[in-house]
């Protein structure tokens, strides 16, 4: 089969499209022939060792939808020619976060695409437990790239506690994560704002929802203070150090910020005295389990969190999806299809 392979981890340039073995299923493992994959920031991490894949070369991707064309011993639950969608989280199966449903925490824990062979090949094998059922309204791109992304911002969302009856700022809106955590906070019915530093991906939170927008690059915690009186009771935060000073002043007195990435710049300073006086949280969250990406479906499928396609990019040129993700330029996802 062809697949898109990381030589080193030297960047995007170390990217080549070549040909590897089919892969086979073994006992309860599915063979999906891939139709749409989704890339999200994390691959563009990846070219550069960070994670550092498990060997080399390596197939990038961790979202993805296509169909099962062949099952290993003992699958009973898929057959041939059905349509699924990737859950990217890959883990043991087998020790007590993985049996309770709180498989971000198993030591074996994964996501497709960063040490793992992932979705940007014309075959991928995986657990059956991995693949959900496709719902037929879906488009294939859509099915394909919102799984890492908004099942992230949905457990994100979930950790911090957010109700219908409080204020949540999306720092950084526009990536996957941010665009998908103002979509399903306003679905929650919390009052929504967010920043960026391009006032069209504010334009389009506003016309998604979102209350207000600021510009990420100034003194915004003012403006949030000034709007809402005490601040927000929940900041969802993966830029990191360019906006976390800003960021943790947003916070209304009992406020969380909860954060899953560092896009730019993972060092910060914080005032413990501020943290303790206002009673705030700081949460760290990852991916979702696998329950919170059911949910996270089921908001997709009811249309309550739609799904922004930026661009689809040709498996011959997905080097150019890398490109557009690594310019940070791109408005919602960015998907390559494969067949």
């Amino acid at each position: 089969m062809r697949a898109w392979l990381l030589d080193d981890t030297t960047g995007i340039d170390a990217l080549r499209l070549g040909e590897v073995s089919d892969p086979e299923p073994g006992a309860g493992e599915v063979r999906v022939r891939m139709r749409i994959a989704g890339l999200n920031h994390l691959d563009v991490w990846v070219t550069q060792g960070l994670p550092k894949p498990k060997s080399l070369p390596h197939i990038l991707g961790g979202d993805g939808a296509g169909v099962v064309d062949m099952i290993g011993e003992g699958v009973t639950e898929w057959a041939s020619g059905d349509e699924v969608i990737i859950n990217p989280s890959l883990s043991c199966g087998e020790c007590e976060y993985c049996t309770s449903d709180n498989m971000v925490f198993c030591a074996q824990y994964t996501i497709l695409g960063e040490r793992e062979p992932g979705t940007l090949a014309e075959m991928i094998v995986l657990p059956a437990s991995n693949l959900f059922r496709k719902p037929a309204e879906l488009s294939w791109e859509v099915a394909g790239t919102f799984g890492l992304a908004s099942s992230t911002a949905y457990r994100m969302l979930d950790r911090a506690g957010l109700q219908s009856t409080e204020t949540v700022l999306v720092v950084g809106v526009g990536g996957g994560v941010s665009s998908a955590a103002a979509l399903i906070a306003r679905a929650m019915g919390a009052r929504v704002l967010v920043t960026s530093r391009d006032r069209a991906k504010i334009e389009w939170a506003i016309a998604h929802g979102a209350e207000a927008g600021f510009d990420s690059s100034s003194e915004f915690s003012k403006e949030v203070k000034a709007l809402t009186g005490r601040g927000a009771n929940v900041v969802v935060e993966n830029v990191g150090q360019a906006t976390w000073d800003q960021s943790f002043r947003s916070l209304a007195p009992g406020g969380r910020l909860v954060v899953c990435g560092a896009t730019a710049g993972s060092k910060v300073e914080l005032s413990l005295p501020v943290l303790w006086f206002k009673q705030l949280g700081i949460i760290g969250s990852t991916m979702a389990n696998r329950s919170q990406f059911a949910a996270t479906l089921d908001l997709v499928e009811a249309g309550s969190l739609p799904i922004h396609i930026d661009q689809v990019f040709s498996f011959e040129g997905a080097v150019d999806a890398f490109r557009r993700l690594e310019s940070g330029d791109q408005l919602g996802k960015v998907a390559v299809r494969v067949s």
